[in-house]
């Protein structure tokens, strides 16, 4: 194979962000050069930028690396071009007219960093599984060359914000041209100006994700940086924000003479884009507005995704007005109709324009993301329907899952190649196909764990490393030294720094805390890692506490914090953990599917009742913090959770984990190990979750169904 087969193939294979969840193709370019390929953030376009053809030639040479290239590039065109009606005849309609998919971040891998956190990577999930399993989908976003930011830590332990740029050559972006071969330029009318967007296009898998970008000629200044960040920002930028997703995300789909079956709005950022396509009924079909609202209404799924009344956007009517009045005339409204859209009281002046309350108004199919949270959502929004009992508000739920292949480590994939059934991924949301791992050696479950546990503590010490060398994301930290050691019980949390999900009740008690941490004979060590937002002084506070904490000499190094969380050290955390510790105050945390990651690669979630381990928990898949109870008071329930944590931890938790037998194997917690696989992994992944979509709301909302 020549030198420029070899270059070619490996570029076929980066064009498609199908690449980001394939072990095989990582651990190609991982054999090229180990070094080059963890300093590009594992993104094969800025690999093969970096490094010599002749290079490439020669390490695959040897390493025998020519027949897997081509063997890879097979797959990939085989993959993509399966028609989809023979991947998914139970899709039907949707292949003429598929699904739109709204959402303001998507997490697809770490090297394209448009994402903040949950939601992103969620949404990531749900066009990946969607293409897996050949839902046709078209995923709808901004492109925010400055992404979200990079955290650092200064040397009193406080978060420092800052951004990189994404060089638009190093990902597998194209932007969308027309037939003169120039980029086509959607335009979207604001009270003062007209907003245009070029339109950036590429593929995940056999999914489609176009990504609008407004910094270009003929934007304002203002309008330019208006794609540059994500979730920061002022008010008014962060309405023309969703005014462009939305309505430009509409524009973006027409130009591209794509014609959706449904729309489907991941949160209320895109409520607008139902909005934008009542407008086009009414001057394509002569409806008045309200009977082309019903007819969107029908076409249209919404996800709330948020539990916190803060969480919902809201914006005053001041400030929609300066910037909306063009939308709110084409749909021939006066400002008072206009305004009640995004009101629970419509006649209330004084209330507020909420997007979630847009987007349930015009959406015919409604769903939390949890059994819980769907009970939340029908008290939060019962003012919206008010003549219902609670009980029959018409908000349902589709309980969230998480990409298997994203985020299984290779070696556990391996180990359920041995022992589950052929093609066991093509039906993983069926119960039985789990059921293997039954005959599993305890023995061998137990080795390709503490495989993994090394690696992550490999992983942690480099990270710890790097932030503490000159210009690294702590510089001026003095840590003891990190003393982790993969014999002692090693619990992780990773997630936004929010303050309800109170990163630091284990701190509660630091007495009992450094007890358990220094116990000579029953240690335990805690890796901690997340992001406050850049306006959360509070979560910032949090991250402080833990960096301090780190630093503490009277903790003996058994904790340590890693700065700048990401998709990948999100994926290391949660494939070598032995525990992942989630204590929210319940019900405030919708869903929570960074555990169902960890249930996947074998480890034990330790969590409060709430979300998806409401539903999940059965006594012997993990570890409940507490029971179901509620206090009025936020200081009365964080002592009782507080309490409730170490209780579990100390009599549960410890115990269990270093309860060995002869040969030093933890043979009852190994079996809970793989109990919580077993009566877990077959419900909380996306594939169950997508299949869940397309047969409850989206083949409804095209008028057919898959009985």
């Amino acid at each position: 194979m020549s030198q420029s087969a070899i270059i070619e193939s490996l570029r076929e294979i980066a064009s498609n962000l199908w690449w980001a969840w394939q072990p095989e193709v990582w651990q190609i370019f991982r054999e090229i050069d180990p070094v080059l390929w963890p300093e590009t953030n594992h993104n094969p376009i800025a690999f093969l930028d970096r490094i010599a053809p002749e290079v490439v030639e020669q390490r695959a040479r040897e390493h025998a690396l020519a027949s897997r290239i081509q063997f890879a590039r097979r797959r990939l065109r085989e993959y993509v071009d399966a028609p989809g009606q023979r991947v998914n005849m139970e899709a039907g309609p949707l292949h003429a007219s598929p699904v739109a998919y709204f959402c303001a971040e998507f997490g697809i891998h770490e090297s394209l960093p448009i994402y903040s956190g949950g939601l992103g990577v969620l949404a990531g999930d749900h066009i990946k599984a969607a293409s897996d399993l050949g839902v046709p989908i078209v995923g709808v976003g901004l492109f925010y060359v400055l992404g979200y930011f990079q955290q650092s830590i200064d040397e009193s332990g406080w978060q420092q914000e800052h951004y990189g740029r994404t060089e638009i050559g190093e990902v597998p972006l194209a932007k969308a041209c027309g037939p003169d071969g120039e980029p086509i330029e959607i335009e979207v009318e604001a009270t003062d100006t007209v907003i245009r967007a070029h339109i950036w296009k590429t593929m995940v898998g056999r999914s489609t994700l176009l990504l609008l970008d407004a910094d270009v000629e003929g934007n304002s200044e203002e309008d330019r940086t208006l794609t540059h960040v994500l979730y920061f920002g002022d008010r008014r930028t962060r309405l023309r924000q969703e005014l462009l997703l939305g309505v430009g995300g509409m524009r973006a789909l027409e130009a591209l003479g794509i014609s959706p079956g449904v729309y489907h709005l991941n949160e209320g950022h895109s409520a607008f884009a139902p909005l934008e396509l009542a407008g086009r009924l009414m001057e394509e079909q002569g409806v008045n507005f309200y009977e082309a609202v019903e007819r969107v209404k029908q076409r249209t799924v919404f996800t709330t995704h948020t539990p916190v009344p803060a969480g919902h956007d809201r914006f005053d009517l001041a400030m929609l007005d300066a910037s909306l009045t063009p939308l709110r005339k084409r749909l021939g409204l006066d400002h008072h109709h206009f305004h009640a859209l995004g009101r629970v009281n419509p006649n209330n002046p004084h209330e507020t324009f909420c997007m979630t309350v847009l987007a349930l108004k015009m959406s015919q199919y409604r769903n939390g993301v949890s059994n819980l949270h769907g009970h939340v959502s029908r008290e939060m929004w019962n003012g919206l329907w008010p003549h219902f009992e609670r009980s029959q508000v018409p908000i349902g739920h589709i309980t969230n899952g998480v990409h298997t292949s994203s985020f299984l480590a290779p070696q556990m994939r391996a180990l359920y190649d041995r022992h589950l059934a052929a093609g066991w991924e093509q039906h993983q949301d069926q119960r039985d196909a789990w059921a293997g791992l039954d005959n599993v050696d305890p023995a061998e479950l137990w080795e390709v764990h503490q495989v993994l546990k090394t690696q992550l503590l490999e992983f942690v010490a480099f990270r710890v490393g790097r932030q503490l060398a000159p210009g690294g994301d702590g510089e001026g930290l003095v840590v003891p030294g990190v003393n982790f050691d993969p014999d002692v019980l090693t619990i992780g949390f990773a997630r936004r720094f929010a303050t309800y999900k109170r990163a630091t009740l284990l701190f509660d008690d630091e007495a009992r805390l450094k007890a358990l941490l220094n116990d000579p004979d029953r240690p335990i060590q805690l890796v901690f890692a997340g992001k406050a937002h850049p306006a959360d002084e509070l979560g910032k506070k949090l991250v402080q506490r833990i960096v301090e904490a780190s630093q503490d000499p009277a903790y003996n190094g058994r904790i340590v914090f890693l700065a700048n969380y990401d998709i990948n050290i999100g994926r290391h955390l949660v494939q070598g953990v032995d525990v992942w510790l989630n204590n929210p105050r319940r019900p405030q945390e919708a869903c929570g599917t960074s555990g169902q990651k960890v249930v996947l690669n074998g480890a034990l979630n330790c969590s409060i009742l709430d979300g998806w381990w409401a539903e999940g928990y059965d006594g012997r898949n993990g570890f409940a913090i507490g029971d179901r109870e509620q206090f009025a008071r936020v200081q009365d329930q964080d002592r009782h959770d507080a309490a409730a944590l170490y209780d579990v931890i100390e009599n549960e938790v410890v115990p269990l984990y270093y309860d060995r037998d002869e040969a030093g194997l933890p043979v009852a917690w190994v079996e809970r190990m793989k109990w919580a696989i077993i009566s877990l992994g077959w419900r909380f992944n996306a594939n169950r979750m997508v299949l869940d979509y397309m047969r409850e709301t989206y083949l409804p909302a095209v008028g057919a169904t898959w009985k």
